[in-house]
């Protein structure tokens, strides 16, 4: 159902060590940033494949919070949580990351069984680009060390980005059905 121009994916990590990932979104801008700043909207997409996403708290507002969780299909649960720290509607938005509990503490990854010294906080950019009617979306994961972790989350955004793609594409179909 995703449209092939969402799959032009385009990985360019950055001198910083940073994991970029720049997507094609056949959908307009103001779509993508609701299915970011909206918690309903953001409960449909986020999380790889198979996962799912019971519960999301959005704050949307500088120095506001927010507290997700996704579940793996075995039904374990993987909080994280963040602060945004800057917000051009709808260009970009800055947020910090990090792994939490339910309550929104901060935890080590290593609560979560991930090795290889991933930091506790990691700073997150989405920068959304109109381009007539589609979205360029650029993601900048900040913080990773090169590795398994930094592997573990390039894989896991973009399970969640092709997951991501299906909504939109399906909310498309929905708004021709109901025009």
């Amino acid at each position: 159902m995703a449209n092939d121009t969402a799959k032009k994916i385009m990985v360019t990590d950055s001198d910083q060590g940073d994991l970029v990932i720049t997507r094609v979104f056949n959908a307009p801008r103001e779509d993508l940033w609701k299915y970011w700043t909206e918690p309903v909207s953001f409960m449909r997409w986020w999380g790889p494949l198979h996962f799912t996403t019971p519960y999301s708290e959005i704050d949307f507002r500088v120095g506001g919070k927010y507290l997700n969780c996704m579940e793996s299909p075995d039904g374990r649960k993987y909080w994280s949580r963040g602060v945004y720290t800057e917000i051009v509607a709808p260009e970009k938005i800055t947020a910090t990351d990090s792994f939490s509990d339910e309550t929104g503490g901060i935890v080590p990854a290593s609560e979560y069984g991930m090795t290889g010294g991933l930091p506790d906080e990691f700073m997150m950019t989405m920068m959304f680009r109109d381009d007539g009617g589609r979205t360029i979306f650029t993601l900048i994961h900040s913080g990773l060390p090169e590795g398994e972790g930094k592997e573990m989350a390039r894989q896991g955004w973009n399970e969640s980005f092709d997951k991501l793609d299906e909504c939109l594409a399906r909310e498309k179909i929905r708004s021709r059905r109901s025009a």
